[in-house]
C-alpha cells in the first residue's frame, strides 16, 4: 500500500529513545504506526531508526522555521502575538520566541505532519507548507488510505491543535475543500461565464465557497456584459448580506443554464465523485496555473488532492504530481531555490493542456 519497502517496526524502547534524543512525543496512532513496520527506501519517509540526525532535526524544525519564514518575508504575525517591532530581526526574535510554546508536529511523509501528543490517538494529518497549512487526513488512517491508494476522502475533521489551527479554521493557509485560491482572470464575457460554471463545479463535488468569491464572479461577470437578472443583486450584496449569496448564485446558475451543461455522473462504487466533473476541474486549474492565476504550488497541490487522489491516481497526472512534491519538499525555504520547482510545475500544466483532454492513461 504505501509504494516503499517496509523494515522491521520501531520497538517501544526504540520510539522512547527517539522522543527523548529529539525532545518530543509521538501521538498514540503514530507510534503503532511506527511499530508496526518502518517505511524506508524513500527519502520522503523519516527514518527514525537509521537516519542522520540532521535530516530529522530539520524535518522536526519544518514547520517553525516555515512560519519563521513568512514573518520575515511574507509579513505573516499571528493575532495572539504581542505587537509586531518594527525591525525584522525583532519581530523574528519575538517570534521564534512565541513558538517555543507552539505544540509540536511530528513528520509522517514528506511535508505531512501529525501532532505529537502523549497518549492521544485520531488527530487530523496537516500538510505544512510554511503557512500555508491544510488538513490532509481526517486520522492518519484515512490519510494513508487517501496518498497512497487513491481513494477520495471527505474531510470532516477539524483541527484539534492550539496555533495550528489557526491557519487550517482562519488564517492564512488555504482549506483543500474550499474554493480554489485563484485572482480574476476573464476578459471576456465566455470567460466569466466559465468561471461561474467552474465554480458550480467545485460545490458539485462538496467544496465550500467563500461568498467574496461568488460575489466577485458576479461583479466580473456583470462588468463584461454577461446577462442575467439576478447578477446585480448578486454582484451587490454588502458584507453584512453575504447569508444570501448562496441563494443568489443559484438563482444566476438558473438564469444562465448552467445546470444544463453539468456532468450527471453520480456513479461511485469506488470512491470516486463526479469523475467528469473533476477532470474539467483539473483542466481548469491547469489553464490558471499557466496564466499566472493560480500559484503553481496551491494548483499542484489541488489537481493531486482533488484530481489524482479522488480519479484512482491515474498516470497522466502522475508527472504534475512529482513536480508538485518535488516544490513542496526542498531542503530549504529560500524563495530562490522553489522558483525554478514552481516553474517546472507551470510546464508541466502547459504541456497537459496541449494534449488530448481528458488525457489517457
Amino acid at each position: 500500500m504505501l509504494r516503499t519497502e517496509i523494515g522491521p517496526g520501531l520497538t517501544e524502547r526504540e520510539l522512547d529513545a527517539v522522543e527523548e534524543r529529539f525532545g518530543f512525543t509521538f501521538s498514540a496512532d503514530h507510534r503503532v504506526f511506527l511499530g508496526a513496520g518502518l517505511p524506508r527506501g524513500s527519502s520522503r519517509w523519516p527514518d527514525w531508526r537509521d537516519g542522520a540526525a540532521e535530516d530529522l532535526e530539520g524535518r522536526l524544525a519544518w514547520p517553525v522555521e516555515g512560519v519563521l519564514f513568512d514573518v520575515e518575508h511574507n509579513g505573516f504575525w499571528h493575532h495572539a502575538w504581542p505587537p509586531r517591532p518594527a525591525g525584522t530581526s525583532e519581530a523574528l526574535r519575538v517570534a521564534r520566541t512565541e513558538l517555543e510554546s507552539v505544540p509540536r508536529l511530528v513528520p509522517v511523509y514528506g511535508h505531512r505532519y501529525l501532532p505529537g501528543t502523549a497518549g492521544e490517538h485520531g488527530h487530523p494529518v496537516l500538510s505544512v507548507w510554511q503557512t500555508d497549512i491544510i488538513l490532509y487526513g481526517n486520522d492518519l488512517a484515512d490519510y494513508v488510505h487517501h496518498e497512497f491508494t487513491g481513494r477520495g476522502a471527505t474531510l470532516l475533521a477539524r483541527s484539534t491543535v492550539d496555533f495550528w489551527s489557526y491557519f487550517v479554521e482562519g488564517g492564512p493557509g488555504i482549506d483543500v475543500t474550499a474554493p480554489t485560491p485563484f485572482s480574476p482572470y476573464a476578459t471576456s464575457a465566455q470567460d466569466a461565464v466559465d468561471c461561474i460554471r467552474m465554480l458550480a463545479l467545485e460545490r458539485l463535488i462538496g467544496r465550500r465557497h467563500h461568498p467574496e468569491q461568488l460575489v466577485e464572479a458576479a461583479l466580473t461577470a456583470l462588468v463584461l456584459d454577461v446577462e442575467s437578472e439576478s447578477l446585480p443583486l448578486l454582484a451587490g450584496l454588502s458584507r453584512s448580506e453575504h447569508e444570501q449569496a448562496d441563494a443568489l448564485f443559484d438563482q444566476v446558475l438558473t438564469e444562465l443554464d448552467v445546470p444544463q451543461g453539468l456532468p450527471t455522473d453520480t456513479t461511485d462504487t469506488t470512491g470516486l465523485r463526479w469523475e467528469a466533473a473533476r477532470w474539467e476541474l483539473v483542466r481548469w486549474w491547469l489553464r490558471l496555473i499557466v496564466n499566472g492565476s493560480l500559484a503553481p504550488g496551491a494548483g499542484g497541490d489541488l489537481i493531486t488532492y482533488e484530481g489524482w487522489a479522488a480519479l484512482a491516481r491515474p498516470r497522466s497526472l502522475r508527472p504534475l504530481v512529482d513536480r508538485t512534491d518535488a516544490h513542496n519538499d526542498p531542503p530549504t525555504n529560500r524563495r530562490a531555490d522553489r522558483e525554478p520547482l514552481a516553474d517546472a510545475i507551470v510546464e508541466e500544466a502547459r504541456r497537459m493542456l496541449a494534449g488530448p483532454w481528458p488525457p489517457r492513461g
